[in-house]
């Protein structure tokens, strides 16, 4: 027997061995790694909750406001004292804001299961006039405020929003200051019910609890507000009407969407309500100056128009136009540009011209005509 016979047998032994220890080995599998689903049921950015059928996204913003101008046009803090004992300045209104919104979506046999939340937290000083007195032109924390928190299971909706009368109808613009002339009450908690046909028609009845010193309901009679809609992909016409339980009035807004070019949107809204017991501060406990939560205009009829110019993919000029029955008038217009997706800045101005009717001042403006201006960054995710 040669040399290489012998390390041929050796690993021919070596092979078998190995072979025998292999067989006997017990191999481990990997547990197989959960990976987020991505849910397309509800729009983009979507995604499964790991080991549920529920849908969840997350997002929001990051803004950065900077005003100045009168207190008048909502821009700016006026007669703020001076440090050094010389008189009173005017300053800038700036304000930090991070907002967390979540929406979540379920499918069940009574339909789909939905909710949405909306946090606040605010970081700076409050525009206004100074004049006499207040220390709210200092930058301060604001808190954390609750803007949304509803559920809603088919047409059925429950929890914290923004009253239908304003939700349902839309906001009077794109701009920033929209409510140079307010129309109408927003946060309150609400039981909704929405019904959606499939010609164009649309609904809401909604039970309301208001908010503010003369918004919340004084009993167990909530306030009620009935809307009505018809689109179409030239726009839409809606309605809606709303009956203050607190002063016992009535308010209703009707407004046209029209979109004649795919580039530019117009639209024209016009408020009516009854006043009576809103003016009677000589029998009312708490007085309403005229206004209560969804009549806010002054007089009994106000009116808005405006529209968005898309100019290109990243800019955009929006105006808005108000004028109500006693004479206060309104003009508010901006150009925003989004210079990469995500984040837009927005230059605004504001005009308000207060009217010889008013006898409550609505924006707290101390001069006949108030001009001011914001920038506003805003970084949403």
């Amino acid at each position: 027997m040669n040399l290489k016979s012998l390390l041929l047998g050796f690993a021919a032994a070596l092979v078998v061995v190995f072979d025998a220890r292999a067989a006997d080995a017990v191999v481990v599998e990997p547990e197989a790694a959960e990976y987020v689903r991505i849910c397309d049921v509800y729009g983009a950015g979507y995604f499964y909750i790991p080991g549920t059928e529920t849908c969840l996204r997350i997002g929001g913003y990051v803004r950065y406001d900077i005003a100045a101008g009168d207190a008048g046009s909502f821009d700016g803090a006026n007669h703020v004292p001076d440090r050094m004992g010389n008189g009173t300045n005017s300053a800038w209104e700036k304000n930090a804001r991070f907002t967390l919104k979540t929406w979540t979506g379920q499918q069940t046999e009574l339909g789909a299961l939905k909710t949405y939340t909306e946090g606040r937290i605010n970081f700076g000083n409050n525009g206004g006039d100074y004049a006499t007195g207040g220390t709210n032109w200092q930058a301060r924390d604001k808190g954390l405020t609750l803007n949304f928190a509803w559920i809603q299971l088919g047409g059925l909706r429950a929890g914290k929003d923004e009253s239908a009368f304003d939700t349902f109808i839309g906001y009077a613009g794109s701009v920033i200051n929209d409510t140079l002339i307010p129309y109408g009450g927003l946060g309150t908690n609400v039981v909704q019910y929405y019904f959606e046909a499939s010609n164009g028609f649309s609904s809401v009845i909604s039970l309301e609890q208001g908010s503010g010193v003369v918004g919340t309901i004084d009993s167990y009679v909530p306030h009620v507000v009935g809307g009505l809609k018809f689109a179409r992909g030239w726009g839409a016409v809606t309605g809606v009407v709303a009956y203050d339980s607190n002063y016992e009035e009535v308010a209703g807004k009707v407004r046209l969407d029209v979109t004649p070019m795919q580039n530019l949107s117009l639209f024209i809204m016009a408020g009516y309500g009854t006043d009576d017991n809103l003016l009677d501060d000589l029998n009312n406990t708490i007085d309403a100056n005229g206004r209560g939560f969804y009549k806010q205009w002054g007089g009994n009829w106000a009116i808005w128009g405006g529209g968005t110019y898309k100019i290109n993919q990243k800019t955009s000029f929006n105006v808005q136009i108000s004028y109500d029955h006693d004479k206060n008038f309104a003009v508010a217009t901006n150009i925003a540009y989004e210079f990469v997706p995500g984040f837009k800045v927005t230059g605004e101005i504001d005009y308000l011209e207060v009217g010889s009717k008013d006898t409550y001042n609505w924006t707290d403006a101390t001069d006949k005509s108030n001009i001011g201006g914001i920038v506003r960054f805003q970084r949403s995710f």
